[in-house]
Parts: C-alpha cells; sequence; structure tokens
C-alpha cells in the first residue's frame, strides 16, 4: 500500500492507496512547523490504526512539501515508523514535464504534483486552482508544458485578517450566504468573503483564459474548493482529491528517476 502525504501551510492531508491504485482513505491534520518525525509519525500511524489500515501493508511513501522544516522530517519518519525511505516531489524528479518557470525549482512540490495530476486526468490545456493557504493558480498549456500561473491571498487567510485589522467586526463562517446584500453584520462580511473571492477566481481566471488563447479546462482542488468553487462561473470541475491522486501517479510513474 502506499502513503501519499501532502503537506501544506496549514494542513496536512494524507492518503492510502491499495495495490489497484484505489484510494481507501484520506485524512487532515493541521500543519505545525516545528513537528518532529515522532510527532508526525505517532498522529498518522493512530489516525491509520482508527480506520483498520493495516499499518505493516504501507510498503510505498511519497510526499510533497511547502514547509521546508517538515521535509526532513518527513524523512526521519518514514523510515523510522514505516521503514521506508519517501519518495520527495521536486521540478527534478518529474522530468515529462516541461517547466516554463523562472526558475524550475521555485515551483512549489504541490503545484507540480497538481499539474501532473490534472494534465493525466483531464488532458490539456488545463488550469488548475488551489484553494489553500495561498489560492494558486496553475497552467498546463495545450503542448503539456507547466506555463506558469497566479499566487493570490486564501480565502482563510482574508477573513482572519479582517478579523485581526477590523476591531468592530466579528469573525465568521466562511460559506454562502442567504443573499448578496447583507441584512446584518455577520451576513454582510460572509457575502464579501464568498463572493468577492468567487469573483476574484472568476475574473483571474477570465484574464487566464484570454492570454492562453485557448479555453482549457478548469479544475478546483483544495480545502476550500467544495466552498467556493461551485460559485465561480469559470470552474469546471472539484477535485478535492487531485493533489493526492498526483501523488499516487508520480510515485508509480517516476520512481526510477529517485
Amino acid at each position: 500500500m502506499l502513503l501519499a502525504i501532502d503537506v501544506g501551510n496549514t494542513q496536512t492531508q494524507f492518503g492510502v492507496f491499495d495495490a489497484t491504485g484505489t484510494l481507501v482513505g484520506d485524512w487532515r491534520l493541521s500543519t505545525h512547523r516545528d513537528q518532529t518525525a515522532d510527532e508526525l509519525g505517532g498522529h498518522i500511524r493512530s489516525l491509520l490504526q482508527l480506520e483498520s489500515v493495516a499499518v505493516d501493508a504501507i510498503d510505498g511513501m511519497v510526499a510533497a512539501s511547502v514547509v521546508p522544516p517538515l521535509s526532513a522530517a518527513l524523512g526521519g519518519m518514514g523510515e523510522r515508523y514505516f521503514g521506508i525511505a519517501p519518495v520527495m516531489v521536486d521540478a527534478r524528479l518529474v522530468d515529462d514535464l516541461p517547466i516554463l518557470y523562472d526558475p524550475p525549482e521555485a515551483v512549489g512540490a504541490d503545484r507540480i504534483v497538481n499539474a501532473v495530476a490534472a494534465r493525466d486526468k483531464y488532458g490539456v490545456p488545463v488550469v488548475v486552482v488551489d484553494f489553500g493557504t495561498a489560492t494558486t493558480f496553475d497552467v498546463v498549456d495545450p503542448d503539456g508544458a507547466y506555463l506558469g500561473g497566479v499566487i493570490a491571498t486564501g480565502i482563510g487567510v482574508s477573513a482572519d485578517a479582517l478579523f485581526q485589522r477590523a476591531a468592530r467586526l466579528p469573525r465568521v463562517h466562511v460559506a454562502e450566504p442567504p443573499q448578496v446584500i447583507g441584512r446584518n453584520t455577520t451576513g454582510a462580511v460572509q457575502s464579501g468573503l464568498f463572493y468577492g473571492y468567487a469573483e476574484l477566481v472568476d475574473g483571474l481566471l477570465r484574464r487566464i483564459i484570454d492570454e492562453l488563447g485557448v479555453t482549457p479546462q478548469v479544475v478546483a482542488t483544495g480545502g476550500w474548493s467544495a466552498t467556493i468553487g461551485n460559485a465561480c462561473e469559470n470552474v469546471d470541475r472539484i477535485d478535492p482529491l487531485l493533489t493526492l491522486e498526483g501523488l499516487r501517479l508520480i510515485f508509480e510513474r517516476y520512481q526510477p528517476n529517485v
């Protein structure tokens, strides 16, 4: 079985695939930059055991991390708790994805994984909108090359900043409000966050599509994709597990490059 781990700035998502490539379970943990290999290993093993996933059956591990301090911890965790060295994703590993970013090694591992998964699953051209701590837009052109993208502030970060910087505004749950015109302060803040963010995504996608010159598939993924994606007119598909599936593809396809 394969353990796939995506370490983001706010959350760490991981899943287990069986020998047929079927995802048998997925989980999310809060990301803490100072976590040790023992803390990561203990949390992950406990969650696997709670769901009756046989820890001893894990014989492969692949990871993408945008938090450098945790990359070493992942390596130590894999060897100590699962007896395997993880395959760590970077631009050098995926040798059949031309990266036109400058410099190529600056592309986050999660963005490479999403590009590979979307290219394989949906064809090209394709744009992935990943709703995480930051909202990233990643563009794969008609030739299958990673063209670049956009990095915008994530909706959770926006909500936190509004609460922290505006003394009289309450912290609100980000969700679709009953109407655009808020009839109270909570409704007004929810509307600004939800609809304002949907329009930000749609506006950037319109500009990306105009610049690209062809109409791509647009796939939304990430922790906020199910909340915001359905409100975006230019999003074609919502695929919350895209990154995990991309990690599996990379492990199966590019392991010889390690």
